[in-house]
């Protein structure tokens, strides 16, 4: 059984860390409305299936529950930060995932 206010998360395994680029506007926002001094950032990354991750954050979401990106730093150590949006597309090399995360 999950726990009411557990989070799912979207784990880094391997690779470079994320490269995160600020998106703070009017629609980053939109989306974090009421919570204070916070920064939006997205970063893209490939998946084997993006589908697949999207709808873990979906039902979360939908459950009440927080999602949260799991990644490697480049320090030797782990980075956690809360997803706000996702969503994924078709490229050449599979599928890409959109994560836009509060900073």
């Amino acid at each position: 059984m999950i726990e009411k206010f557990e989070p799912t998360y979207i784990t880094i395994v391997e690779g470079p860390p994320p490269e995160f680029r600020d998106v703070s506007n009017e629609w980053a926002y939109g989306v974090l409305e009421g919570w204070e001094n916070s920064d939006i950032a997205m970063c893209e990354m490939r998946t084997f299936d993006g589908p697949k991750l999207v709808k873990r954050c979906q039902e979360a979401w939908r459950e009440g529950r927080p999602a949260r990106l799991d990644f490697p730093t480049g320090e030797g150590s782990r980075g956690e930060l809360v997803i706000v949006a996702v969503r994924w597309e078709t490229v050449e090399e599979g599928h890409k995932l959109h994560l836009w995360v509060k900073i």
